[in-house]
């Protein structure tokens, strides 16, 4: 069967700093399948660290190409419900993002930018005129990404605003000199792994390692290419640099954290790696 024959039904995805103790994803799922029970909803994670903006930008980075074109991705990750803060909807290539508008999508929108968006201000497509001042992912941002993916206009859900105004957020650029490339620690994983805003592309095909925190990490292809308990610098399955503790957890043990400085270095021809 090829593609254009696949049946694709409506899907969006869901991601939140929810947790799973407390109902609030399930109160959401149950708003979807109110309005569209043949909606597939697929959670990225409800695991973001309580009102971490950073963290569900490079979740939602590294997970959107994954999806089919037209996917509706909706983010709550959202310290400023009720607030002044716009609540937008936005079309990209590879389909709509439904999110509040503090930057949540930023690194997505860094590599596939938008091509329209809205101000989610047409009531209609709400659970309710009067949404809670705490829970707009129940009253609003569900209830518009299921009418959109149900094949409801992004125009018809709001005032259009001009995708520059939206929010970004700005971890930095990483900066390339002619012997090494300057970056900073853009997430933390479940396991510790610390990964960097320098992407595989600086490092292919050279041999290099890493400075950070007075250490030098040797530059390598997989875990196992150091012993168990010993530091690693290589390039993760998301297609950034990273520093990693082979069975053990970086983070913790080296005390490097968010926003800190590291430095990849590049061995000249004339220079032999004693590392991987």
């Amino acid at each position: 069967m090829s593609n254009n024959q696949i049946d694709r039904q409506p899907l969006v995805t869901l991601l939140s700093d929810f947790g799973d103790r407390d109902v609030y994803v399930s109160i959401m799922k149950g708003v979807i399948a109110q309005i569209n029970p043949r909606l597939t909803v697929v959670d990225l994670t409800h695991q973001i660290p309580p009102q971490d903006i950073a963290a569900a930008r490079f979740s939602l980075m590294n997970a959107y190409a994954h999806f089919p074109v037209g996917t509706v991705h909706l983010a709550v990750v959202d310290p400023g419900v009720g607030s002044k803060r716009r609540a937008i909807a936005v079309e990209f290539a590879q389909g709509f993002l439904v999110r509040p508008d503090n930057g949540i999508f930023s690194g997505i929108l860094s590599q596939s930018p938008a091509i329209a968006a809205v101000e989610l201000t047409n009531l209609n497509y709400w659970r309710t005129p009067q949404p809670s001042k705490t829970f707009h992912g129940r009253d609003i941002f569900a209830p518009v990404a299921t009418h959109l993916a149900s094949g409801v206009p992004l125009k018809q859900l709001g005032q259009a605003i001009e995708p520059v105004s939206l929010v970004n957020l700005d971890i930095g650029n990483c900066k390339q000199t002619t012997t090494s490339v300057v970056g900073c620690i853009q997430y933390i994983d479940h396991f510790g792994n610390l990964v960097s805003n320098i992407p595989a592309s600086y490092v292919q095909g050279k041999s290099w390692y890493v400075q950070v925190a007075g250490l030098s990490v040797p530059g390598c292809e997989t875990y196992s290419e150091v012993k168990a308990g010993e530091i690693i610098a290589l390039v993760g399955s998301h297609g950034w640099v990273e520093i990693a503790i082979n069975c053990g957890d970086a983070h913790s043990q080296l005390q490097i954290n968010l926003q800190d400085v590291l430095e990849v270095l590049f061995f000249s021809e004339n220079q032999t790696s004693e590392y991987c």
